[in-house]
């Protein structure tokens, strides 16, 4: 026969060793995680056993029997439940990857899973008994919170991959964003630039020949003006002009 203490210990240990081993490679939030899963099942122990006593030496309540056998179970699952759930949630908290529900999952899984092996092995346990003498129930416990422990950390290390990639799908889908956004940004600038460039050609050559136009305008009025002045010459001495065209016939 097995003692119900040491078939807890042997399920919940195992499962959450297990636990430690396939998450701590992955997260170091969980490093603790081991010790706060003991820690909080060590203080559920004093508190159910606390209880227990008050309940069954004040209230007669009688745990070899039904109901009192089934009320101090559930209290006992209450308790270890809220421990559990708070010692996880402590350390998953930190993390920015895990969902802090996978606390109370993990820890109903964990009370359905050793509340199922208690009843199927119901006949080899006892309030106290031999662990040596009951090595088989003992070694089933073992398998079992392996199992349930392998179960639930692969699951969370399959759960954390997924949103690991969804997590890199949605930084590389910002980035390839940012880097279209730079360089709409850069083809932007550049086309203004360009434009801005085309824009004071067009103004610079538009006043280099408004200037030939205003240059080639003064050098005409000039000449209008030389010819006007010399016009204007010849009729005043019309005697020299005579006498200038006669010296050039000679």
């Amino acid at each position: 026969m097995l003692d119900y203490l040491t078939a807890g210990i042997a399920f919940w240990m195992t499962m959450f060793i297990i636990q430690d081993q396939l998450l701590k490679f992955r997260l170091d939030e969980l490093s603790y995680w081991f010790l706060a899963i003991s820690a909080s099942l060590f203080v559920s122990l004093l508190t159910w056993g606390a209880i227990s006593f008050v309940l069954i030496i004040n209230l007669k309540v009688d745990p070899f029997t039904f109901p009192g056998n089934l009320f101090l179970c559930a209290i006992a699952a209450l308790i270890f439940g809220v421990f559990l759930t708070l010692g996880q949630w402590l350390i998953l908290r930190q993390s920015k990857i895990i969902p802090n529900a996978f606390a109370l999952v993990n820890t109903v899984v964990g009370i359905v899973i050793f509340a199922l092996l208690v009843w199927l092995n119901e006949g080899t346990l006892d309030l106290i008994g031999n662990p040596i003498a009951g090595w088989k129930t003992a070694f089933v416990f073992l398998i079992g919170g392996a199992a349930t422990g392998g179960i639930t950390g692969k699951a969370l290390d399959f759960y954390c991959e997924r949103k690991e990639q969804r997590l890199f799908e949605i930084e590389r889908k910002r980035e390839e964003q940012e880097k279209l956004r730079r360089d709409r940004i850069e083809n932007e600038v550049f086309e203004k630039r360009r434009q801005d460039r085309e824009r004071q050609e067009r103004v610079d050559q538009q006043r280099k020949e408004q200037a030939e136009k205003e240059a080639l305008e003064r050098i005409r009025i000039k000449r209008e003006i030389a010819l006007e002045e010399e016009r204007r010459w010849y009729e005043e001495h019309p005697e020299e002009a005579y006498g200038e065209w006669c010296d050039d016939d000679e």
